[in-house]
């Protein structure tokens, strides 16, 4: 498969996007106080890489498969970890680092249902949806978490 300019520089401006969250993921899994978000955190940040070397392996010419029929979001359900007697400054600074991922997530998933259109070939328009609705599934954990702890 040969890339165009265009899906070239779309490819890699959404490797960009993925490099940030894999990033950020790694730094807000060490400043979160409590243990269940940091494992999201850290299972988000692997999701995240996985978007990255799939995108990296269509710039060498291969479209990855993928589970189009994706469910974390849905199956994701977090244990409340956040009580009344848990310390106030550790559940905002959670509910912080878990809403701007939300916003994170929005953006990411924005870019990938505008950007899936750069693309003629099937397999890598499906790969892309398929990452978006990956993205989508990420910031509906995030928002169960934020629920299930009482955050706002």
């Amino acid at each position: 498969m040969i890339l165009s300019e265009k899906e070239r520089t779309t490819i890699e401006d959404l490797q960009t996007q993925e490099k940030s969250c894999i990033e950020k993921y790694g730094m807000y899994a060490g400043q979160a106080k409590d243990p269940e978000l940091k494992k999201l955190f850290q299972t988000l940040q692997s999701k995240e890489r996985e978007h990255y070397d799939s995108l990296g392996r269509v710039l060498k010419g291969t479209v990855p498969s993928c589970d189009c029929n994706d469910t974390a979001g849905r199956d994701y359900e977090p244990k409340a970890t956040y009580t009344a007697m848990s310390s106030p400054e550790e559940k905002t600074k959670d509910a912080f680092l878990a809403t701007d991922c939300i916003g994170t997530e929005k953006l990411v998933s924005g870019e990938y249902n505008t950007n899936v259109f750069a693309f003629g070939n099937t397999e890598v328009r499906k790969l892309l949806a398929d990452i978006q609705v990956e993205e989508q599934n990420h910031a509906e954990m995030l928002y169960k978490y934020k629920m299930v702890n009482g955050m706002k």
